[in-house]
């Protein structure tokens, strides 16, 4: 650290705990290097995300089918025998959202309850609570018998969630080599994918059987379980056993995910030096957050990045893609296939993200994929306005209704190598020690709050808005994509300890940090 004089040394010394005063990167510390362990524990970490997608597939697919809604919900089916429904409309349901979104009122409490527990038991032991909590909720909806059991059992799967999604983007970011943390980030979202495609196949296989439903929502038990089992055989992140004092246990994790011929004490002794320093300053973290030097973070992590990450309309999208390719004209098995084709594209995407998110950097990924989504988002309202009619009464042809399944691809292309795995990544990277668990929960809690507004909403929007629902998520893309291009520095390859430098060197945000 730089010799400053006066009362500015206090204030270097403070930042230095958090983060603040590296000005390049530290030197003695693994960097790149990639071992057999640490790949085998980041996956073991990632398939937090088999649970999420696994979910986010099986709502939509489950909510189209003739038996589950007949058991539940009755009034959407009488609504589709219409003589002539509005296509748009056949699903607007209040009671039937609340089955999707539940889920996420439960996931917004849940993270606020994690971001402490991942500092007192760790990480590791807050993916084995949620994935257990995920686990009975699996099981209660799988026998629910009444829609209270039925949204009983999506509060459970929130709790769980809530906190496997705290927990797991902070252990991939924490294990993960600095050269490399892109790519090990992007394998959360890529285990989303991996799920909502399992999802989506079951939904197929299982849609005309008579307990179908039960067998789709009751199966989620398969990722929980394989999630949970998996974290019983990894260690905590360094990081968090530094921070509870285990440094034995620290030191033996290190040389672990490192490599036993490489040096680990540099990389352990500024884990050790952040951890004091971050105890002798003893502030409460929720209140630290909204400290002046931490705005970006506040801005940027805690806030755009979570809420533009489902105001792109992607989980409207994936919990509904079934319902919406029904809409637009398919028959019921047709609309499960186009679902599986939208999420093997997705995952495609992803595999892309991991190679090219190190290479080409965050900012030009979510500027190029921003550009992607709007045409194609305008490309569907085009389509719809045209097929359909301002009346929504007017049936689709299979050509028009193929179109709409290759412009929906191109936009979940351009989201799975963007703003899917971003959504995890620059939140975590940019947090310093000090907020980093605090600093991840209110993320998530705006995300999920986010999400419960988008997924309660849509259908209704859907009925009111008709094509212009894509318009409307068109629009904020085009606003999320300026964000981006203007206060969105690029953060790629920048270890932890030293990300202080993006701020103090962006137009924008070194007011803040310099003052």
């Amino acid at each position: 650290m730089r010799k400053i004089p006066g009362n500015q040394e206090h204030r270097a010394w403070e930042m230095g705990a958090e983060g603040y005063a590296v000005d390049t990167p530290v030197t003695g510390i693994n960097n790149g290097k990639i071992t057999l362990s640490v790949v085998i524990t980041c996956i073991v970490a990632a398939s937090c995300g088999l649970i999420y997608g696994y979910d986010i597939g099986i709502s939509g697919g489950v909510t189209t089918m003739p038996s589950f809604l007949l058991k539940f919900f009755p009034s959407v089916l009488k609504k589709a025998a219409a003589t002539k429904p509005n296509i748009y409309c056949v699903y607007d349901s209040q009671l039937l959202t609340t089955f999707t979104s539940s889920l996420y009122i439960a996931g917004m409490f849940a993270t606020l309850v994690a971001s402490r527990l991942v500092k007192t038991i760790g990480r590791r032991n807050v993916m084995l609570l949620g994935g257990s909590t995920f686990l009975v909720g699996s099981a209660l909806n799988g026998g629910a018998v009444n829609v209270a059991m039925l949204i009983l059992g999506r509060m459970m799967l929130g709790f769980g969630l809530g906190f496997t999604n705290q927990a797991a983007p902070i252990y991939l970011s924490e294990v993960a080599p600095p050269k490399w943390r892109g790519a090990f980030g992007t394998g959360f979202q890529f285990f989303i994918g991996i799920g909502v495609l399992a999802a989506s196949c079951i939904n197929l296989a299982a849609a005309k059987h008579p307990n179908g439903w039960r067998f789709c929502l009751g199966l989620a038990i398969v990722p929980a379980a394989i999630m949970t089992f998996g974290a019983l055989f990894i260690s905590d992140s360094p990081s968090s056993l530094v921070e509870r004092n285990k440094l034995e246990q620290a030191k033996k994790a290190l040389l672990n995910i490192r490599g036993k011929d490489t040096d680990i004490e540099p990389e352990l002794a500024l884990l050790i030096r952040n951890s004091e320093m971050v105890k002798a300053i003893n502030e409460e973290p929720f209140m630290t957050i909204f400290q002046r030097q931490y705005r970006p973070q506040l801005v940027i992590g805690m806030l755009a990045i979570p809420f533009f990450h489902q105001m792109s309309g992607i989980n409207a999208v994936a919990f509904y893609a079934p319902v919406l390719f029904q809409s637009v004209g398919m028959g019921n098995d047709s609309a499960l296939f186009a679902t599986i084709i939208l999420g093997m594209v997705n995952i495609l995407s992803i595999l892309v993200s991991a190679f090219a998110i190190d290479r080409c950097g965050r900012r030009f990924l979510l500027m190029e994929a921003g550009i992607q989504m709007i045409i194609t988002e305008v490309g569907v309202a085009i389509v719809l306005a045209l097929t359909t009619g301002t009346d929504g009464t007017k049936s689709i042809s299979k050509g028009y209704a193929i179109l709409i399944l290759v412009l929906m691809c191109f936009y979940a292309a351009g989201f799975g190598w963007s703003w899917g795995p971003m959504n995890w990544l620059i939140p975590i990277e940019i947090f310093p020690m000090k907020i980093r668990p605090t600093g991840q929960s209110v993320g998530i809690f705006v995300n999920f709050a986010a999400t419960f507004l988008v997924s309660q909403t849509f259908l209704t929007m859907l009925c009111h808005l008709k094509y212009g629902i894509f318009l409307f998520y068109g629009g904020w893309i085009l606003v999320m994509t300026i964000f981006a291009a203007l206060l969105l520095p690029e953060t790629k390859g920048i270890p932890l300890e030293s990300m202080h430098t993006v701020w103090e060197k962006h137009w924008y945000w070194r007011r803040f940090v310099q003052g």
